[in-house]
């Protein structure tokens, strides 16, 4: 008889905490940072030839992996052609999704797709359909690819054209540009990002169309190529994702337009249709993208708070943009309607929210302020700069929007490490992070009674 030996329960929990998708992807993305970090720590990595620190190194991998444009170096200057050239392939891996990536390639070698896989792959792309991972990878894929092959060429013949960049440079400075806003990235080769071309409708409106729709989440945009003439046939997400979204959008703008109208340092000296156009393009960089056409530095207090605001809302809760997301957003909005009415039941359109994703948006709300409250306190403490600056500062990383007023590169390590920190956990998201960290689920097996308390 064969005796079955039960494994020690160190192994067991081992074994338990990997089959979680959270924990696998939340590890995926540390391990890519890590290769990161090692290649850009390597000295071709840099025009010097001298190795880069190990803080720039984790700083740069992590803001990549996590596409959030954030950098302590000049991206354009500082690094080699091998250095941005891994920075690149971070931000791809990084946008697409480690585990997206991954399952292309069992797709591609075993023709054969596990069931674990497919979990692993439904948790990285949101896919809704747990049969369909397979055709949801690939169409992933190559919608990306495409939509970042539209954009480089669109940017690659205004580079060429209207600013005689010889043919090699301006293809090199429109594929990676192309990465970045698709990617909702915000890497640029410029020092100064895109300012020089704030005027440029043909850059400017190219890069805001691909943060937009790298930012929907791929879901929304293949059910939006299916029934965009039908919208009463949306789904929830769907339907809060692009109302969201476009609402966002546009109060932005407004906003942007409203306050920094008259500044000298912003949208001053530029004509009626140029100030419209530098509004919009900013309001979108918030959503979550990090590409700045105006001096961050210089805007307006109530400006910064604005922005502070849609950079934590951030964009489609499938998509490259980060933050709390729409949907999020959406959600509460819609519990907090409810509660002012005395409903019991939270509705959306002509379909129930269950409690479990009210909870879910709630504790993703919660933890998201709690770290950036944290976060902002301990900048405050150690560094000499103003709450405003600090708090912009740390909601661009946590959003992982890469928008900075200027003070990254002048901070101490610890507040670089800090804000390592904030991007990985932004990127992978709060609720996934916790999850990551737990060893496995724990089920009440009985139940308290109940008690009200008085709330507010």
């Amino acid at each position: 008889m064969r005796v079955l030996r039960r494994r020690p329960a160190w192994q067991r929990r081992t074994s338990d905490q990997f089959r979680h998708p959270a924990q696998v992807i939340a590890t995926g993305f540390g391990l890519a940072v890590a290769v990161g970090t090692a290649l850009l720590s390597l000295p071709v990595a840099t025009r010097s030839g001298e190795p880069a620190g190990p803080v720039d190194a984790l700083f740069t991998a992590t803001s990549a992996v996590c596409v959030t444009g954030l950098v302590t170096v000049d991206t354009g200057s500082y690094w080699s052609g091998f250095g941005q050239a891994v920075i690149l392939l971070l931000i791809q891996a990084g946008g697409l999704g480690i585990m997206t990536l991954a399952t292309l390639f069992t797709v591609l070698l075993s023709r054969r797709l596990g069931l674990r896989a497919r979990f692993l792959a439904q948790a990285e792309t949101k896919s809704l359909d747990l049969t369909d991972v397979r055709g949801v990878v690939r169409r992933i894929v190559l919608f990306s690819l495409a939509s970042e092959a539209v954009v480089a060429v669109v940017l690659t013949t205004r580079f060429a054209t209207a600013y005689e960049e010889p043919f090699g440079r301006a293809l090199y400075d429109g594929v990676f540009h192309a990465v970045s806003a698709f990617n909702n990235a915000g890497f640029s080769t410029r020092a100064d990002s895109l300012m020089g071309y704030v005027t440029d409708p043909w850059i400017c409106l190219t890069v805001t169309a691909a943060v937009v729709l790298g930012g929907l989440g791929f879901p929304v945009v293949f059910e939006l190529a299916r029934t965009w003439r039908r919208p009463a046939v949306w789904s929830v997400m769907t339907r809060l994702t692009v109302v969201l979204t476009a609402g966002l959008l546009v109060i932005g703008t407004l906003v942007l337009l409203l306050t920094e109208y008259s500044n000298p340092r912003t949208l001053g000296p530029l004509d009626a249709p140029e100030k419209w156009q530098a509004a919009l393009f900013a309001s979108a960089m918030t959503r979550t993208a990090g590409f700045n056409s105006l001096d961050i530095g210089a805007l307006r207090p109530e400006s910064l708070l604005a922005s502070d605001v849609l950079m934590f809302i951030g964009g489609g809760s499938a998509g490259t943009a980060g933050g709390i997301k729409v949907t999020t957003f959406g959600l509460l909005a819609y519990v907090l309607w409810s509660e002012m009415r005395g409903e019991r039941h939270v509705h959306v359109g002509n379909r129930q929210i269950p409690a479990s994703n009210q909870r879910q948006a709630l504790a993703i709300a919660l933890l998201g302020v709690g770290a950036v409250v944290t976060a902002t306190f301990l900048l405050l403490a150690i560094t000499p700069y103003r709450l405003d600056v600090v708090l912009f500062e740390v909601v661009s990383a946590f959003g992982t929007v890469g928008l900075s007023t200027g003070i990254t590169g002048s901070l101490p390590p610890e507040a670089d490490l800090l804000l390592v920190v904030l991007m990985f956990a932004g990127r992978i998201g709060p609720l996934t992070l916790a999850s990551a960290l737990a060893l496995r689920d724990r089920t009440r097996r009985y139940e308290l009674p109940e008690e009200r308390t008085i709330v507010g």
